[in-house]
């Protein structure tokens, strides 16, 4: 390479050089029908950040044209270059054409090529190339970003270094992760004696003159058609109309739950749905492309499914906002509205701590009485979660549609033992939930030192001093 110009010195040097001419991606297609004996790479196969692997395919199962990638190949997930879905393979396969395969050469390593394409740097650059819902980068675009090459003997020096501080990382983190998981375990059994009425089972031995929940759930859809007739009439009075005959008739009754093979519930309880004892609605995110600049930066709290997914049941925090543009193509949702993914991360749940917005991958959720408990309500969606994901169609991003939500069947206590049931978690998962946030922080601050590695790898600070002077002689 060094009769190409290519400057190979050790770090330090001003000799940087874009990417595009060091490697050139493969680009060798093959239909999959041709290769049914080889494993298949989709998007969805490769975890987003952490350059792993999570599963294979089969490509007998493929119709479309794939890439053909080969043992030491890095495949680079050319969609939404802010994902950072990169990996080095160890085999022979095949792969989404959504990847763009580059084979390692003699003067560039593998690995070091992987780890490059993994640090924030290179993300940042990458994600800014191109706008739009599915943004895409091509491999001339990244091309351009420049790195600085040292020789092949000091990159494989550099990986075998970021490899045993990753490997140190890694085992810190599956620790924590374990314990996690314990933790998860509990709160789930917990949330379960919940929504089976086996913690309050005491307190209803001691409360048996309750509402029972058929009552209370009668009332309300008494209440819900009765408001809804006094809109209507408040719409035709507006505009000077009088109501036409039968327009009772329109009235459409919520979904009732089908209630087949649905385990007997405690003394007092019913079963009930979402849509009978409340609203349900997308999010609002009208404009494309969505990640226009004029959108953002505002006052108005825009709520993602990132921010949901580490809420700790209320969202308090939040990462993006909306201006008056944003603001006008969305809708401003109230505190206490519960917030259900719908896309990405299926059937996670948090509670609005302020109003805020969010986008149609989210639902929002309100009930339509103040006897209904939001917080029972989550509490039980919680427990759903996987039946939830279950139903989501094997696509290229799981999602469920509002009409599923709208028939989740779910088992509904007298008012006042909803709220005891609430008091009752509380009580349980107060010390776990301090050792949760604890976990999870420890995790992420863990997580962020691979970033700081890579950092100081390709500043040409990892190695030490000694390191590179031995090397030298």
């Amino acid at each position: 390479m060094s009769n190409d110009g290519l400057n190979t010195n050790a770090f330090g040097c001003n000799g940087s050089v874009p990417i595009k001419s060091v490697v050139a991606p493969r680009g060798e297609r093959a239909d999959p029908q041709e290769y049914p004996h080889l494993p298949y790479i989709s998007m969805d196969n490769v975890e987003a950040q952490t350059m792993r692997l999570l599963s294979t395919g089969s490509a007998a199962a493929m119709k479309s044209t794939a890439s053909h990638f080969y043992p030491g190949d890095v495949l680079y997930g050319r969609l939404r270059p802010y994902l950072n879905k990169v990996l080095k393979v160890e085999f022979e396969g095949l792969a989404s054409a959504e990847f763009i395969v580059i084979p390692g050469n003699k003067y560039i390593d593998s690995k070091f090529l992987q780890y490059r394409l993994n640090s924030h740097d290179f993300v940042k650059f990458a994600s800014q190339l191109n706008t739009g819902d599915r943004p895409r980068v091509k491999f001339n675009q990244i091309g351009e970003f420049p790195i600085t090459l040292p020789p092949k003997s000091e990159q494989l020096r550099i990986v075998a270094k970021i490899e045993e501080l990753f490997s140190d990382l890694d085992a810190g983190v599956a620790a924590l992760e374990r314990v996690q998981a314990n933790h998860q375990r509990y709160r789930a059994s917990v949330l379960k004696a919940a929504v089976e009425g086996r913690l309050t089972q005491q307190w209803r031995a001691e409360h048996a003159d309750v509402e029972p929940a058929n009552q209370l759930l009668q009332r309300i859809l008494r209440e819900r058609r009765k408001k809804w007739e006094q809109d209507q009439l408040a719409k035709y009075e507006a505009k000077g109309k009088k109501p036409p005959k039968n327009w009772k008739d329109k009235y459409k009754e919520p979904a009732a739950p089908d209630t087949t093979n649905l385990p007997e519930l405690p003394k007092g309880w019913c079963w009930t749905t979402l849509s009978q004892i409340g609203i349900l609605d997308r999010g609002r995110s009208r404009h494309r492309p969505r990640n226009a600049p004029h959108l953002y930066g505002g006052p108005y709290p825009f709520i993602q499914t990132g921010d949901i997914r580490h809420a700790d049941t209320f969202i308090l925090e939040y990462e993006q906002t909306y201006t008056e543009a944003g603001l006008a193509q969305s809708k401003l949702w109230p505190t206490n509205t519960l917030c259900i993914t719908i896309a990405a991360n299926i059937a996670e749940t948090a509670i609005l701590g302020f109003e805020a917005c969010f986008p149609d991958s989210v639902v929002g959720w309100l009930p339509v009485s103040e006897d209904i408990s939001v917080r029972y309500v989550e509490l039980f969606i919680r427990t759903m979660q996987a039946r939830l994901e279950a139903l989501a169609p094997a696509t290229a991003q799981k999602n469920i549609n509002l009409n599923t939500l709208h028939q989740v069947a779910i088992a509904l206590p007298p008012r006042d033992e909803q709220v005891e049931i609430v008091n009752a978690v509380d009580k349980q998962l107060s010390k776990e939930r301090h050792i949760a946030r604890t976990t999870n922080a420890s995790i992420r601050r863990l997580s962020m030192l691979h970033q700081a590695i890579l950092k100081r790898a390709f500043e040409g600070n990892l190695l030490s001093a000694e390191t590179k002077t031995a090397a030298a002689g």
